[in-house]
């Protein structure tokens, strides 16, 4: 397969970049400005526990929730199976709403990053073979669709050597569900195919349901942030390239 005779529409987190760690930081700091009881430094084993927990996680002001939940003792499967439950049930502990908590988790963030950027980026590691990967596929047939705010996108590619227009950033600012970006981009490219890589199979399973994406190729990127249940789940589609590591991308 050639490069040039397909455009790329990549999720960030979970297949670009692994931020679990710099997300469950930040819902740490986030949690122990709300909570005063929790102690200031994010012990190991929370951490590795937020780690497992993080498939389930769709939007950043959770991980503060998800900290507070793992550090009462909640269970990580208890989590990952009834996370949607869990989450409000903390939510309604917690004395705050979801405005108020994503003004905490940004403010969180945005200190870290003013105060020690360079260690902030170190914790927002790409995944082996990636870097490789995006400076081999031309930019104009790049693009990025995430939920994660296209400032951040740019400053953890930037700082990797990585240019890409922000025109080809399509991120939380658009306000859009990705199958309604994919919508756009697959206009854009016709008539070469467009690929889109994402970890989450939910996601993946949305752009499926949308008839007018019948065209576009998808791939599930099983070193991001899915479960064993959800490389399953995605396996029963036959849409769904199952990709083993980056460099599947580009493979036929």
């Amino acid at each position: 397969m050639m490069l040039c005779d397909h455009y790329y529409a990549l999720d960030f987190d979970g297949v670009i970049c692994d931020s679990a760690i710099e997300t469950g930081i930040s819902g740490w700091k986030a949690a122990v400005s709300l909570w005063p009881d929790l102690p200031a430094q994010m012990p190991e084993h929370i951490l590795s526990m937020f780690r497992q927990v993080r498939p389930a996680m769709e939007t950043g002001y959770e991980a503060i929730l998800i900290c507070r939940a793992l550090y009462n003792g909640t269970p990580v499967e208890q989590l990952l199976e009834f996370f949607a439950d869990t989450m409000q049930q903390m939510l309604s502990e917690s004395d705050c709403d979801i405005t108020q908590l994503k003004t905490v988790f940004a403010a969180i963030r945005d200190h870290w990053i003013s105060d020690d950027f360079d260690g902030w980026l170190a914790n927002n590691p790409l995944y082996p073979g990636i870097k490789e990967l995006l400076l081999s596929i031309p930019q104009q047939q790049l693009f990025i669709v995430t939920t994660k705010q296209e400032r951040f996108v740019s400053a953890i590619l930037s700082a990797n050597g990585i240019t890409l227009d922000d025109r080809h950033i399509f991120g939380l600012e658009k306000q859009l569900r990705k199958p309604l970006i994919l919508q756009q981009l697959q206009a854009f490219c016709q008539p070469k195919p467009l690929i889109f890589v994402e970890d989450r199979v939910n996601t993946l399973y949305e752009v499926i349901e949308d008839g007018t994406l019948n065209t576009v190729q998808l791939g599930l990127a099983v070193w991001g942030y899915n479960t064993p249940k959800d490389r399953q789940m995605a396996q029963q589609h036959c849409r769904v390239r199952i990709l083993a590591k980056p460099e599947d991308i580009i493979l036929s």
